[in-house]
């Protein structure tokens, strides 16, 4: 690659520095443009090499997402101006599906979303789908990077074709739902559909679960959601104070946990400008005039034991958010572990599994997080172990505990064997049995 090919490079062909200003942002570029965060969505590392490049050297900031997994946890965290989207990750795929799933995602979480995506030449079928899913334009491999980067700056000032509820506010953090399974698809599906209107919902769920992200996620698709929400803990002296001329979103703490006559005065404070979500261990626990008020409808969030199939995609979540606050290198799951935590206990849910995360990217020697440094020192979890009183599925659980286990003792079968109160020929058969 010639880097003087580059425009904007030094005499030396390499890019100039990029000019920060005093609040860490990306000051206006020589050519008196506005500067953007842009994420790029693209597993070819070659291509995000050159586009970083090309864009940094236009004034713009570029983040690169190897895959849907990790720009969703990126999406979690930060807010981008605009999203570069390749429209194939696996090696041999050209139908674009993998692409436009994401792409649906991404504008059903934020329907003002800027997104363009990338495409191969002839595939203009798949850039019509994309047009039509919410995307504002398209490229066509091979492409110029200056005719991509007019085209994302293009598509950044123009209006969005699905007008949004209301802008989020830009201090409002990002509130994304992480994970595949069919239980939180139901939570995001619910959250599309009543989001948008004044009805009160009241979040129910294991208390670490992500209610408070859940309640946050519905603030983001209101028409309140330029503007802050009010957060109260009902639990708090002169909390029904606070709701005193109030206006938009009110996220309401423990409603349930008040008294009768606190739940009517509640009720009657909480005024037609007033949009209610209401975090709550039991809707039951509500008088008839406030259920009227805060619950119309009722947002169970799931538990990790009913969508373990999202712990690893939310572990590496915070991995990554762990590894970027504390600057350190980030670590990667190995299989071991990743059986592990699936299999383990999670007492205090969400919440819990964040904390063993950053607890391993602090302890981690090397690029690699084991499953015996999951679980020591740490009551956030429960290692996965044997219980006959439990209907273990031994496809995998026992699997999954066998291979946390050998993990943990550095595959020594005699530790192992004493760990799980097995023979050593027994620990064998399971071994051989389970391809371990």
């Amino acid at each position: 690659m010639n880097k003087g090919n580059y425009e904007g490079a030094d005499r030396t062909g390499r890019p100039r520095a990029d000019t920060v200003s005093t609040n860490g942002q990306f000051a206006e570029g020589s050519n008196g443009k506005s500067s953007h965060a842009i994420l790029l969505i693209d597993d070819r590392a070659e291509v995000a090499s050159a586009m970083e490049i090309a864009f940094r050297m236009a004034g713009h900031r570029l983040t690169v997402a190897s895959g849907p997994e990790e720009a969703f946890s990126l999406l979690a965290r930060t807010r981008f101006d605009a999203i570069v989207l390749d429209l194939n990750f696996t090696p041999g795929r050209t139908d674009g599906r993998e692409g436009l799933a994401c792409l649906e995602r991404i504008m059903a979480d934020d329907p003002a979303a800027c997104v363009v995506v990338l495409t191969a030449h002839g595939g203009m079928r798949i850039a019509v789908a994309a047009m039509q899913a919410g995307a504002r334009d398209f490229a066509v491999k091979p492409w110029k990077n200056a005719d991509l980067i007019a085209k994302v700056e293009a598509a950044i000032a123009r209006e969005s074709v699905v007008e949004p509820v209301a802008t989020p506010s830009p201090d409002t953090a990002p509130a994304a739902l992480l994970g595949d399974s069919a239980p939180i698809e139901r939570v995001r599906a619910l959250i599309r559909r009543v989001g948008p209107t004044s009805a009160g919902v009241a979040i129910t769920g294991p208390s670490g679960a992500g209610r408070t992200l859940t309640a946050l996620s519905l603030h983001r698709a209101s028409q309140h959601a330029a503007t802050a929400p009010l957060r109260i803990d009902l639990r708090e002296d002169g909390a029904l104070a606070a709701l005193d001329g109030a206006r938009g979103t009110a996220i309401l703490r423990h409603p349930d946990r008040l008294d009768e006559p606190t739940q009517d005065r509640l009720a009657r404070a909480l005024s037609e400008a007033v949009r209610p979500i209401a975090i709550v261990e039991s809707i039951a626990a509500l008088t008839p005039g406030l259920h009227r008020r805060i619950a119309t409808i009722e947002l169970a969030v799931p538990g990790l034991s009913e969508r373990q199939d999202d712990i690893p995609i939310l572990a590496r979540h915070f991995l990554r958010e762990a590894a970027e606050r504390f600057g350190r290198p980030l670590p990667r799951l190995d299989e071991a572990a990743e059986a592990a935590l699936r299999a383990a206990e999670w007492p205090d849910e969400v919440r819990g599994l964040a904390l063993a995360m950053e607890r391993a990217t602090l302890l981690a020697d090397g690029a690699i997080v084991d499953a015996a440094m999951l679980f020591s020192g740490t009551a956030a979890a429960s290692p996965p172990k044997p219980d006959v009183g439990r209907d273990y599925d031994l496809e995998r659980s026992q699997k999954a505990m066998i291979a946390a286990a050998l993990a943990e003792h550095h595959h020594n079968v005699s530790h192992t064997a004493k760990a799980l109160g097995l023979s050593r020929g027994a620990l064998y058969r399971r071994m051989e049995r389970y391809g371990l």
